[in-house]
């Protein structure tokens, strides 16, 4: 089957194996939790890929199976770069890793979240339209597909994020009426308390971003996203950091790692640690020069990657269980 991204180029898709049922099966939003269809509470645990146009080594099957079996994670997500040389300037080579992750989620079986990993006032709504458009129509019909629609909003308000937000959100459900779809805040999706106060409507399974770092955000942040669910907003930790912003001082925050984990846990919230990379900075998982095939190997885990690995393990991850297939008939 043939499908045509408007203005980009031709995509054919093809899924090339057979998944596996995600642990919790097909996710729904009610009220500010996630939850099962039975409406059982579930989070989900995991890692964020890098800048998939720079560490698109790690971007496969080997690296997803690794993150399942060693480091315990019910969910990936696929940074997929936009600008810097990312999607608008490669978008088939961009395709391809995020292709390559999402179907290793759907043969691995567990969750994959697919953002648009782009930061600022200008998400490129037209080229967004297009490439959620592709992703629901090609894949939107798996449970294990969650969609992160702008990645960190700044400089910019709340009514500019809700109005790309009301665009791309009917896109999105034309090819997939299920999915939880997450809608980044501002100042880098830390205002759910501002979303809070004027959320989307007219939609199901709508969650927010909160994105925060260990060594920088501290309980004014975890205020406000208290006053957010106190208002019954749904609230997705997307990505975190063990460290400062950007690595910062070269230092892992154990002690208030443990402060946000023990916040995530009381409310529920599902959290995905950025970021899953041998790059050079403290907030990577991984060693410098660490390979795919090394990604479930202690000896290749950085002092971040050692603490979240030990953090995981210690949770019930809905992974226990044998793997029941997912018949590729669903969707046809």
């Amino acid at each position: 089957m043939i499908f045509i991204l408007p203005l980009i180029f031709t995509l054919v898709a093809t899924i090339s194996a057979e998944g596996s049922y995600p642990p919790y099966g097909q996710l729904q939003v009610v009220g500010p939790h996630i939850t099962d269809l039975n409406g059982n509470v579930v989070q989900l645990r995991g890692m964020s890929f890098y800048y998939s146009q720079w560490k698109a080594k790690f971007y496969n099957l080997q690296t997803v199976q690794a993150l399942r079996s060693a480091w315990n994670a019910n969910v990936v997500r696929i940074a997929m770069g936009t600008d810097r040389g990312g999607y608008l300037t490669n978008p088939e080579k961009e395709w391809t890793n995020v292709k390559n992750v999402i179907e290793a989620a759907i043969e691995t079986g567990i969750y994959v979240i697919v953002d648009w990993h782009i930061i600022g006032a200008n998400p490129n709504k037209d080229k967004a339209l297009a490439f959620f458009s592709n992703i629901s129509q090609t894949y939107g019909c798996y449970p294990h597909i969650i969609y992160e629609i702008w990645n960190e909003p700044a400089n910019t308000t709340w009514d500019v994020v809700k109005a790309y937000a009301n665009e791309l959100i009917p896109a999105i459900r034309r090819y997939d009426p299920n999915n939880i779809i997450v809608v980044g805040t501002t100042t880098w999706s830390q205002d759910n308390d501002i979303a809070a106060n004027d959320p989307i409507t007219g939609y199901s399974n709508i969650a927010y971003a909160l994105h925060y770092y260990a060594g920088t955000h501290k309980q004014s942040l975890r205020n406000k996203t208290i006053a957010a669910i106190n208002k019954g907003l749904p609230i997705f930790v997307t990505e975190y950091g063990t460290s400062k912003v950007g690595g910062g001082d070269n230092v892992t925050y154990t002690t208030e790692s443990n402060t946000w984990w023990a916040f995530d846990d009381q409310y529920k919230l599902s959290y995905v640690n950025w970021h899953l990379s041998d790059v050079d900075e403290l907030a990577a998982a991984l060693l410098p020069n660490t390979s795919a095939s090394q990604v479930g190997d202690p000896a290749y885990w950085r002092s971040s990657g050692i603490l979240v690995n030990q953090k995981y393990q210690k949770t019930d991850q809905g992974l226990g269980k044998p793997l029941v297939p997912f018949p590729l008939s669903t969707c046809v």
